[in-house]
């Protein structure tokens, strides 16, 4: 359970990144960053190597694999490629401009639909029975603390967000949104 715990910590670490953003706290960033993602990940790793393991079929891990290289390139790409790496985790301040071209034309938060992939995956390949409790736990306090920052944050954050919201789908994507993705990127193809 203790891991469960840290994992928790992490995230609302990662979290008070855009308290600091909009305070302007010059090196904050990178160091609140560093350390929400190095307590998440102690956490995962931790839980993932528990002894105590599922019983699930070979196909399953198999399944979890293919998942796995799938969502981790998602989750990398949402969070560190499509968004400006430098503005977004170096800099202080917040980035100039709303992102809503790639895998945000899809949806506003798209590293959670790759998080949830990514841990459901990590569930199917390690078969670690607390990573299977911690999962749903994590992802909702990950909905959860994403909620929060697309209702009181990013509105803060971004003169434009309002129209962002009423455009684009929180979470799960619809066809309007799916469309703008794709267009994205065959625009950014074609550049």
């Amino acid at each position: 359970m203790i891991y469960i715990v840290i994992g928790i910590i992490g995230f609302l670490v990662i979290h008070l990144f855009d308290f600091v953003a909009l305070k302007r706290m010059p090196w904050a960033k990178p160091i609140i960053w560093a350390l929400g993602s190095g307590l998440f990940t102690y956490a995962l790793v931790m839980i993932s190597l528990s002894p105590d393991k599922l019983l699930i079929p070979t196909w399953a891990t198999w399944l979890g694999w293919v998942l796995l290289l799938v969502s981790l390139p998602l989750l990398i790409f949402s969070l560190f490629i499509n968004l400006p790496f430098r503005k977004t985790y170096i800099e202080a301040g917040i980035g100039d401009k709303l992102i809503r071209t790639g895998l945000y034309a899809l949806v506003r938060h798209p590293g959670v639909p790759a998080f949830t992939l990514f841990i459901i995956s990590t569930v199917l390949v390690s078969r670690s029975m607390p990573l299977l409790i911690a999962s749903p736990i994590w992802i909702a306090v990950d909905i959860l603390l994403v909620y929060i920052q697309d209702r009181f944050i990013f509105g803060r954050m971004f003169a434009d967000y309002d129209s962002y919201q009423r455009e684009t789908p929180m979470l799960i994507p619809n066809r309007k949104s799916i469309r703008a993705c794709l267009n994205s990127f065959k625009q950014a193809s074609t550049q």
